[in-house]
């Protein structure tokens, strides 16, 4: 009899919930069928590679997660920069609600299996790719050129994966809440500035050529 399709992704959401907490080294498998209260030979039908299989899926479902959280508040607001304070804001109240315990299951893993894991690797590096095309987007819909766009997101995901760390050691959303205001800023600031350097102008507004 094959497994219940509604395993694989009890599976898989227990998976990223203990990758986001313990790391991917620190979690086995008997600890991801517990949670997940899927049988075991369940696991073993989807993922019959073990824990790496688990933990690529875990990777991709984590960023169409993530994807789907910054589209619907890209819909909700005007510019890149009210949509990443909100999102900041939103991810300073799930770490507050796990007690700072939480992290990135995405950076959480990636960290103990890149560049080793061609397939993690390869998993990752498409989560993060959507992650910025998001923030790209919402750039070049406030006036940024294309790749003043790109390298806003991904000082972006740098930003906030490097505030995820900061608030987990200090127990506090402090540095998410920095980071905010800071990426803010910047996507306020550097529109214009951004718009110049692409088209090769080095120009200030208003000036008289």
């Amino acid at each position: 009899m094959a497994a219940p399709a509604g395993h694989r992704g009890a599976i898989v959401r227990a998976a990223a919930t203990l990758f986001r907490r313990n790391g991917f080294a620190a979690t086995g498998i008997n600890e991801i069928v517990a949670v997940s209260g899927a049988p075991k030979g369940s696991l073993y039908h989807y993922f019959p590679d073990g824990k790496d299989q688990i933990a690529e899926a875990a990777i991709r479902f984590a960023g169409a997660g993530l994807v789907a959280t910054l589209e619907k508040l890209e819909s909700e607001h005007d510019t890149a920069a009210s949509m990443i304070r909100a999102y900041c804001r939103l991810l300073a109240g799930w770490m507050a609600k796990s007690g700072f315990r939480d992290g990135c299951p995405i950076s959480t893993t990636l960290l103990e299996s890149a560049p080793q894991s061609v397939t993690l690797t390869a998993a990752g590096r498409e989560a993060f790719a959507l992650w910025r095309a998001v923030i790209a987007r919402a750039l070049v819909r406030d006036g940024f050129g294309k790749a003043e766009a790109k390298r806003l997101a991904t000082l972006a995901v740098s930003a906030i994966e490097g505030a995820l760390i900061l608030a987990r050691v200090e127990a506090s959303a402090s540095p998410i809440d920095d980071v905010a205001g800071s990426l803010a800023k910047a996507f306020s600031s550097d529109r214009a500035a951004g718009s110049r350097r692409e088209n090769g102008s080095t120009r200030k507004p208003g000036a008289r050529i």
